[in-house]
């Protein structure tokens, strides 16, 4: 079933945008800073992606839930979606743990 994995990512990132407004972890407490974040982390595993391409480690699978639209040689457009779940998921959960760490820093200290 053709784009059934991009279906998949696409909900995973509303699920993260959810998170994100009703927390404010990341997008919703400074918007600006993680776009830039957001932009330099896939630009960073794009290019780390491209490498591992042309290093022939990173190839196009079966493409049975694959919309079949590639970015870049051997890199479909789902990897594009994949690398911003990625990204986000991981700065929801620095957002997320940032504040128990310090309150517990703060404990200890008093």
């Amino acid at each position: 079933m053709p784009g059934l994995y991009l279906a998949g990512l696409v909900v995973s990132l509303v699920g993260m945008a959810v998170l994100d407004a009703r927390f404010r972890l990341f997008f919703w407490r400074s918007p600006w800073r993680a776009a830039l974040v957001t932009v330099i982390g896939l630009a960073f595993f794009l290019v780390w992606d491209l490498a591992g391409v042309a290093a022939g480690i990173f190839f196009i699978g079966p493409q049975r839930v694959l919309t079949g639209l590639v970015v870049a040689p051997e890199v479909p457009v789902e990897e594009l979606f994949f690398l911003l779940l990625l990204c986000w998921t991981t700065m929801n959960a620095f957002g997320a743990v940032r504040p128990l760490v310090a309150r517990a820093v703060d404990r200890r200290r008093s």
